[in-house]
């Protein structure tokens, strides 16, 4: 990949690290929104999210926010 290159797809483990959130957070808040998608290989999944469902993520975590202030 080259430098200037962003990846469309961040794994969900890096998708905690830039929202800032533990893992299981992040889980429960892309599954009942229904964002990211899972891949499988083998017995193992991994969830990805593209940039703009993370956008997303984070609105709906400040419009939660704003609710409980």
């Amino acid at each position: 990949m080259n430098k200037k290159e962003v990846p469309r797809f961040v794994t969900q483990a890096r998708a905690s690290f830039l929202l800032g959130m533990p893992q299981n957070q992040l889980q429960r808040i892309s599954n009942e929104a229904g964002l990211g998608h899972v891949e499988s290989a083998g017995n193992e999944e991994e969830t990805y999210f593209t940039y703009e469902e993370l956008q997303r993520i984070c609105v709906l975590v400040s419009s939660q926010m704003q609710i409980l202030h």
